[in-house]
Formats: structure tokens, C-alpha cells, sequence
């Protein structure tokens, strides 16, 4: 029953992706493919993941302790800090924080995680920024 309840929220999400890619204003100078394709092609694959959920539920699903729920819980408050801290801090320091302490809690070391994360950081910023000229987050260092 929880994996047609997650099926049915991940396809709702879905459907709400769509609503809301079809509402972006496109730039008569924009290019053939739009800034709408690509939250649509998100929205199909979550859909048809939803869906897989939806049509074969697991038939004896395991929920994860208290501890382990707290943990998905802190990450997603990660993420939501993430998307607000992003304009403030920059797409450098913002991602590299974020992608450190989600290594950390995935069972890295701290030093480990945070090398990881300014690596991840960096390595995003460079194929993006400077490969191919998208513009990103800066932060109050200019990057």
C-alpha cells in the first residue's frame, strides 16, 4: 500500500513539473528545443517511475527505524536550505556545503565528505559555467 501511496504522490509531482514547465515564458530568441524541455522530460521519467510503483507494489515493504527517518528528514531540510541559500551564497559555496553534508551523512568521513563536496562543487561549476557558458548562482565571492 505505501509504494501506490509514494507511486501516487511521485506521479502527482510529476503532473505538477508539467503545469509548471508549460507556464514558462519562452524568448522569441530561445533556442528550438526551449526552456520547457527539460522539467517536462524530468516530469516523464518521474512519472513513469511513479507508475512502476503504482502497477507492482513491493508486497511486503520494509519502512526504515526512526533514526534512519530522521536522516531522510534532515536531507530534505538540507535541500530546501539549499534552493534558499543558493541566490545568497552562490552556486560554488551553496552546492559544495550541501554535497559535503549529504556525503557525510551517506558514510563518508568529514574530511572526506568535504573534499567531495568542493571536488563535486567545482567539477559542476566548471563543466556548467565555464564549458558550457550557463550562468549560475553568484555568490557575494563572484562565482
Amino acid at each position: 500500500m505505501s509504494d501506490r501511496i509514494l507511486g501516487g504522490v511521485g506521479l502527482a509531482l510529476a503532473m505538477l513539473f508539467i503545469w509548471q514547465a508549460t507556464l514558462i515564458q519562452e524568448s522569441p530568441f530561445s533556442d528550438v528545443v526551449g526552456p520547457k524541455a527539460f522539467p517536462i522530460i524530468i516530469a516523464v521519467m518521474l512519472a513513469t517511475s511513479s507508475l512502476y510503483f503504482i502497477v507492482k507494489p513491493d508486497p511486503s515493504p520494509t519502512w526504515p527505524n526512526a533514526g534512519r527517518l530522521l536522516e531522510i528528514v534532515l536531507a530534505i531540510a538540507v535541500m530546501l536550505l539549499y534552493a534558499q541559500l543558493l541566490p545568497v551564497l552562490g552556486f560554488v559555496t551553496a552546492t559544495a556545503a550541501a554535497s559535503a553534508y549529504l556525503g557525510w551523512r551517506l558514510g563518508s568521513t568529514p574530511v572526506q565528505a568535504l573534499i567531495a563536496g568542493v571536488l563535486t562543487s567545482g567539477g559542476i561549476y566548471l563543466v556548467f559555467r565555464v564549458i558550457l557558458g550557463l550562468s549560475l548562482a553568484k555568490g557575494p565571492l563572484g562565482f
